[in-house]
């Protein structure tokens, strides 16, 4: 009867071991196939949101940039305590003339992205907590929470 218990024990954790990986998909799929039939100066916003769809980010300058992401991420073996893993990050960067036609197309995937390299420089602040912004943001704020001025002042 105890050999029973074990054997159907352990049926049911290898039952519920799959065997099949899981990839958590993020963004377009098959970006990397998709951007090939965007041609520069030919197609427009319209043929762009056909293909791909809503971009991932957004960005008015000059022209306009869409930014569209596809990421694959999958969990290593049990060796490496499920450690994930990324299988595929590519970024489709395009940038859009006034007139709605693609004018630039840059595409990154995992090999490129190790290449760029990233500036070491910080950004300081430039000015202190009671600095002109600061005021005026506070007072702006207080505005906003009380407009009719009937909240009683706690000093």
């Amino acid at each position: 009867m105890k050999i029973f218990v074990y054997l159907l024990i352990a049926f049911l954790f290898i039952t519920n071991c799959s065997l099949n990986k899981v990839v958590k998909k993020h963004g377009i799929r098959n970006l990397e196939i998709k951007q090939e039939k965007l041609n520069i100066n030919q197609s427009n916003i319209n043929d762009i949101t056909k293909l791909l769809g809503p971009p991932s980010t957004k960005s008015t300058f000059d022209n306009d940039i869409w930014i569209f992401i596809e990421r694959e991420i999958t969990h290593e073996k049990i060796f490496k305590l499920g450690k994930e893993k990324l299988i595929t990050n590519n970024v489709l960067v395009l940038e859009i003339d006034n007139k709605g036609m693609l004018v630039k197309k840059d595409f990154y995937d995992i090999n490129k992205m190790k290449n760029i390299k990233i500036s070491s420089l910080k950004t300081e602040n430039k000015y202190s907590k009671r600095s002109f912004v600061f005021d005026f943001l506070s007072s702006m704020r207080q505005k906003i929470n009380d407009p009719l001025k009937k909240r009683t002042k706690v000093d």
